[in-house]
């Protein structure tokens, strides 16, 4: 408060009113005439005083006002001048200083009052850590009388021990100096002539005239005592000096032959120097001891190492194992990484054991999720694979029993997925995977045998036994599966089934008809006669089997096909084998992770879960998995996360390991190769993981002596900007099957001129590819994209069914040109216009910049955003 404080504005801080305030005043002794008067600090504290008095508390000294602390800051500012070269800088130096002062009194009252108060508790203290104290003290006194004691003890052992082999040794030289005396015939020597019994230090000289600066030994027991005593050099240097023996007996005249050898044994022998040498050389207990055999490590080995841990393993130079790795003719540098055959191999060869080193202590964790599943198995559906021949009914084949048409939509007429299906038949829950006929497709093909319980083959009936019927039949064998042949296509005038068995005998698949055992049955996908007949052997051959899963519990399968979707980005399919899948569910695929954030059927619906022999799309991964990859649902993420690095890390070393530690044959062998050799660079962008595979197999193969094809990038999804960077980096053509470039990408690919081409169908790829590998260049088909529409808007009519209000964006729409229904940069129908019109008339064609209704022929599923894409197929010559 301020030293200008009212009467009332006191009361109004206090919160009591003016009258009882004067009051109170009054009864301290203090007289105010009126509110408005002034009240000091002094006055102040007497009244505080007085208050505290009346309710019984103890009175502080009230009357002393002055002030029981004095801080006292001071602040001083100086200029210091500081010569920098040429230019002087003059800086502003400030230093403060803060000093407190604290009444003596007030401290000691405090303490007083401390000590009153603790009294009887701080008595308590101090004679607890004086009785601590003085058991300390008795402790050590005892701990030092039996260290004493038993040095004592220790000593007298040690003149027992001396003294015993004194004694020994006197007697020795006695008996030896009589046997020389007697062999001499000489009189007793004299002291000078006393043999030595010890061998003189090197370079030891005839003695001088006795000089001692140490006092003269009395007793040899002192000097015993003495030697013991010495220890490290000191030892030394007395040994020398006891050798000297006019020194030693410097007081003695004439000694008798026992005081001689008696004294002879009590000086400073070389045996304690010998062990002081055994010790400085390592002989001792912590000395270095050179190994007497090779010593022969374990070296544990993972799958892949590097060069320099592999030496840091066998304590060897990185040099060494480098140059071992040279003899062994594997070119490597200390830095690159080499697989665990060659490690062991090394390891080996330079005289360790390699041990197999098991470092997949997130694998173990989690093959304990993956093990069996506890529970009650229950019946489940089969799971069905469609295989044969390209072009003999497979898809048509399930439209029918699907009631669907999924074949007329396809590019070509022909399949170019795994697709997968589950359908409600009278028969019950089948669920169907269709793979591809092209032969491009052979991985396909065996990943849908291994996935499978129950393998149908298609063979036409009027085309017979083709190339990929057998490869179908061998895949079935290889997964050990049984296998149903549907004879396709009969409502044909050409059709002869009986061929197809016979030919079928030539492949070992004997029917029953001729005492075989494989089901054969005659159906036709178009009219459907068969079809009931066939789904009676499905359902038989499936109970023969008896096929169980458990329900309940985390779910586990396998990747039938994956891709990456523009909005949703990557989406897997997959197939259940075991447990149930659920929306939540954290799951690792390969090496890729993520949480079920959405689970789709093959019609688009969103069940809440999935149990076994049921196919579905999960959305929610990290990336696009590898179709055949094993999914397994975790209890966490990061489980889940854990696994799918290090099983990414494990295939980026591998991939090292083969860029990594060229042989010298390989290189020898391509010194005379590649020089006349063309190389085409190709990136492949397709719309899912079977297809980028398929492309990069078959493009791979066509490679020969004259060309060789070289897939520098291949990935799912539309072609983005980095593959056109890329494609410009290395000269590549960019491949789009099924794809698309965005626009960022093909401004790239306009500025610098880079070969994009698209494609649908898998032979136009491969016939294009190996026409130029081949060297039969001919006439190139090329498609050129002449005008894009984009939809804004679909209007449905009876009369003409769905009509697209459009808006061309670039080139020209064209009514007689064929055209392309692209979503999301991805391909989803190929045909042609029905009509164009602009207003209420038909038009031929329509420019950039013009508003226009379009009418795609026998597809309705146009949607607002989709791309109507019009292009041409021209003829170009090819010239060299």
């Amino acid at each position: 408060m301020s030293q200008q404080t009212t009467i009332r504005k006191l009361a109004e801080l206090v919160n009591t009113p003016v009258e009882k305030l004067l009051e109170q005043l009054a009864e301290a002794g203090m007289s105010f005439s009126g509110p408005d008067q002034v009240v000091t600090s002094m006055e102040k504290v007497k009244l505080l005083g007085f208050l505290k008095r009346s309710h019984g508390k103890a009175d502080t000294a009230t009357d002393d006002v002055a002030p029981k602390k004095i801080t006292l800051a001071r602040r001083k500012v100086q200029e210091v001048t500081v010569a920098a070269g040429r230019t002087k800088t003059t800086v502003n130096v400030e230093v403060r200083q803060k000093r407190t002062y604290v009444k003596p009194t007030d401290a000691e009252s405090v303490s007083t009052n401390w000590q009153n108060e603790a009294d009887p508790e701080r008595a308590e203290i101090l004679r607890k850590l004086e009785e601590s104290r003085q058991r300390n003290l008795d402790e050590q006194k005892r701990l030092a009388q039996e260290d004493a004691r038993r040095a004592e003890e220790l000593e007298r052992r040690r003149q027992e021990e001396a003294a015993v082999r004194a004694e020994a040794e006197a007697a020795r030289l006695q008996a030896e100096a009589e046997a020389a005396a007697l062999a001499a015939g000489a009189a007793p020597v004299d002291a000078d002539e006393t043999p030595r019994p010890a061998k003189p230090a090197p370079g030891h000289h005839v003695p001088k005239p006795p000089v001692r600066k140490d006092p003269p030994r009395v007793d040899d027991r002192n000097a015993a005592a003495n030697k013991h005593k010495t220890r490290g050099s000191h030892a030394m240097v007395a040994g020398v000096e006891d050798d000297d023996s006019t020194s030693r007996f410097a007081g003695q005249l004439h000694l008798s032959a026992a005081d001689r050898a008696r004294r002879g044994a009590s000086r400073g022998k070389p045996k304690p120097k010998r062990h002081l040498e055994q010790s400085r050389g390592g002989g001792g207990a912590h000395g270095f001891e050179r190994p007497t055999a090779p010593v022969v490590r374990e070296v544990a080995i993972g799958e892949t190492i590097t060069v320099a841990d592999l030496a840091q393993k066998l304590a060897l130079k990185g040099g060494d194992v480098v140059k071992a790795l040279f003899k062994m003719g594997v070119m490597a540098t200390i830095t690159q990484t080499i697989d665990h055959d060659t490690a062991a191999l090394i390891t080996e060869e330079l005289g360790h054991k390699p041990v197999r080193a098991d470092a997949d202590d997130v694998e173990s964790e989690l093959l304990a999720h993956t093990e069996e599943v506890q529970g009650d198995k229950v019946a489940r559906p089969p799971v069905v694979t469609i295989m044969g021949h390209v072009d003999h009914g497979k898809t048509s084949l399930l439209d029918y029993i699907r009631r669907t048409k999924i074949a007329s939509g396809e590019a070509g007429g022909i399949t170019q997925h795994i697709g997968a299906y589950h359908v409600e038949t009278p028969k019950g829950v089948i669920s169907f995977l269709d793979t591809p006929g092209h032969a491009a497709f052979t991985a396909m093909r065996a990943r849908g045998a291994r996935l499978t319980d129950i393998v149908v083959l298609v063979v036409a009936a009027d085309d017979g036994v083709m190339p990929q019927t057998r490869e179908a039949i061998q895949h079935a064998r290889a997964a050990k599966v049984p296998l149903i042949v549907a004879v396709n296509k009969i409502d044909k005038s050409d059709a002869d089934p009986l061929r197809v068995k016979n030919e079928l005998l030539a492949e070992e698949v004997v029917a029953e008809d001729f005492g075989g055992d494989t089901q054969m049955v005659e159906i036709s996908a178009k009219t459907g006669q068969g079809v009931d007949d066939l789904l009676d052997a499905i359902s038989i051959q499936a109970e023969v089997l008896e096929l169980k899963a458990v329900e309940d519990g985390r779910a586990t399968g396998v990747v039938i096909e994956s891709s990456l979707d523009k909005g949703r980005g990557p989406v897997a399919t997959v197939l259940v084998q075991q447990g149930t899948l659920k929306k939540g569910d954290y799951l690792v695929c390969g090496v890729q992770y993520g949480r079920v954030r959405a689970l789709f059927d093959e019609t688009g619906n969103q069940p809440p879960s999935a149990g076994p022999s049921i196919p579905v799309q999960v959305l929610g991964l990290s990336g696009v998995p590898e179709a055949g990859d094993d999914f397994v649902v975790v209890e966490d993420e990061r489980l889940a996360k854990d696994v799918a690095q290090q099983r990414d890390a494990k295939r980026r070393e591998s991939r090292l390991v083969q860029s990594a530690g060229s042989r010298m044959e390989d290189i020898m062998a391509q010194l005379g190769k590649g020089e006349g050799q063309l190389s085409l660079n190709l990136i492949v962008k397709a719309d899912v993981q079977g297809s980028v595979e398929a492309l990069r197999h078959s493009l791979t193969a066509l490679s020969n002596d004259a060309i060789r094809i070289n897939i520098i990038n291949s990935g799912v999804g539309g072609i983005t900007e980095s593959d056109a960077n890329s494609a410009v980096t290395s000269k590549a053509t960019v491949i789009g099957f099924n794809v698309r470039a965005d626009a960022s990408a093909r401004r790239i690919i306009e500025a610098n001129g880079v070969d994009l081409r698209y494609f649908s169908i898998i032979y136009d790829v491969i016939d294009q590819v190996k026409q130029v590998a081949s060297g039969l260049l001919g006439v190139e088909i090329r498609e050129e994209i002449i005008g894009i529409a984009e939809v804004r808007d679909v209007f449905r009519s009876s009369k003409f069914g769905a009509v697209a209000g459009c808006m061309v964006v670039e080139g020209v729409v064209k009514r007689n040109k064929p055209i392309r229904v692209l979503r999301d940069s991805t391909v989803v129908f190929e045909g042609e216009l029905e009509s164009l019109r602009r207003f209420k008339e038909n038009v031929d064609e329509v420019r950039n910049g013009t508003e226009c209704g379009i009418g795609v022929k026998a597809y309705n599923d146009v949607k607002p955003g989709d791309q109507i894409e019009c292009f041409e197929r021209i003829e170009v010559q090819r010239t060299l």
